[in-house]
């Protein structure tokens, strides 16, 4: 499959906090997605989830599903109350031809929490990745054999967070789990999205692409932030993340550590959209990964 650049609404909604952006109509979002250049977009609150019902939202404007995310519990319960638990997810994937499976470990996760610092986030001891590992194989093993692939989400506030967190997961898992590439949550996490790239380019097979603000990133670790606090911005500031090319990740030298990647990219800012203008903000992020793209001969 080429490269496709997709959306993620969370640029015109957030998932969790659902009044930000909520009074924004679904058509609305995918209106001006396909205005902005987007072919795809991921899974939200505002989407139905019956197949029937998302393919007939999602036609008139030419869009693809990319994707959705899923919070799994796998340090909670079982592998296979896991694969029962995501049952209906798995199908409805399946029905709109998805061939990747977004996931993370959500179990005692702080992102949707406003009230609590990142510093207060979940670790795991050293002893705890390995069931951790095989219960998130014994997972992507079962959705790979029904030709969907596990991508696993790294993402501010959960157990999978730095990079000696992502290291100790790859580590753990079998060849059947992908890495998900989220090029914002690992430069907030410390880790160089390129090098991530480069150093487990045979495993990734989905990447979210959103830009980090250096300056709004000091003033959050320095303050202890919430990551909601953090993404929303303090008053009338901006949030820490915005589209490509309006941060400092180098997006050129991350596709260059992906020779060969086909599949989607996707756009991200977890911005709000009253202090930053979804469709402004969408095209610069698509028309710089175009650049970015072409730059490391992937378009």
């Amino acid at each position: 499959m080429p490269i496709r650049i997709g959306a993620n609404p969370i640029g015109w909604s957030n998932d969790d906090l659902l009044e930000i952006g909520g009074d924004t109509p679904l058509e609305t979002c995918l209106a001006e997605a396909k205005e902005a250049g987007f072919v795809g977009m991921e899974l939200g609150n505002k989407f139905p989830r019956e197949p029937n019902a998302l393919k007939a939202a999602l036609a008139p404007y030419g869009m693809a599903l990319v994707g959705g995310w899923y919070s799994c519990e796998l340090l909670t319960r079982s592998a296979e109350d896991e694969i029962k638990a995501m049952r209906a997810h798995l199908d409805l994937l399946k029905a709109m031809g998805v061939n990747v499976f977004i996931i993370a470990e959500t179990s005692n996760a702080i992102h949707g929490n406003r009230a609590m610092p990142l510093s207060k986030r979940p670790h795991l001891k050293d002893a705890e990745w390995a069931e951790f590992g095989r219960r998130m194989t014994q997972v992507a093993d079962a959705t790979l054999a029904e030709g969907v692939r596990v991508v696993y989400h790294h993402h501010m506030g959960t157990v999978v967070q730095s990079e000696a967190d992502i290291d100790a997961f790859m580590a753990a898992t079998g060849p059947s789990v992908h890495l998900l590439l989220d090029t914002g949550h690992a430069t907030w996490g410390g880790a160089d999205p390129a090098a991530l790239a480069t150093r487990y380019r045979s495993r990734i097979s989905h990447v979210h692409c959103k830009d980090v603000r250096p300056a709004i990133k000091a003033k959050s670790d320095a303050g202890d932030w919430s990551f909601l606090d953090s993404i929303l911005g303090m008053g009338d500031e901006l949030g820490v993340y915005t589209v490509p090319g309006d941060g400092c990740v180098d997006y050129t030298a991350v596709f260059k550590a992906l020779p060969g990647y086909s599949g989607w990219v996707v756009v991200e800012a977890e911005q709000d959209p009253k202090k930053a203008p979804s469709l402004p903000y969408a095209k610069k992020g698509v028309a710089h990964l175009r650049q970015a793209l072409a730059a490391a001969g992937l378009a």
